[in-house]
């Protein structure tokens, strides 16, 4: 695992650990992290992750609509 070091202004109002969320969120959302692992890096439940994407806009789904009729069809 990597481990980063940023040096964040003080005029950022965020603590450590809405800066992992959203560096969480955007990785989950570009598809470089599965859910799971974003939850992790966050430290949370991946339910209690999955809530939290909700409240930013980021839908769980994050899959192509071509991948749902590639399913649908294997089904």
């Amino acid at each position: 695992m990597k481990t980063l070091t940023l040096h964040i202004p003080d005029t950022v109002d965020l603590d450590d650990k809405e800066i992992a969320m959203l560096v969480a969120t955007q990785l989950y959302e570009k598809g470089k992290l599965s859910l799971g692992q974003a939850a992790e890096l966050v430290g949370l439940t991946k339910r209690t992750f999955a809530e939290l994407l909700g409240r930013c806009g980021v839908s769980i789904f994050n899959h192509p609509v071509s991948d749902l009729s590639r399913d649908v069809k294997n089904a």
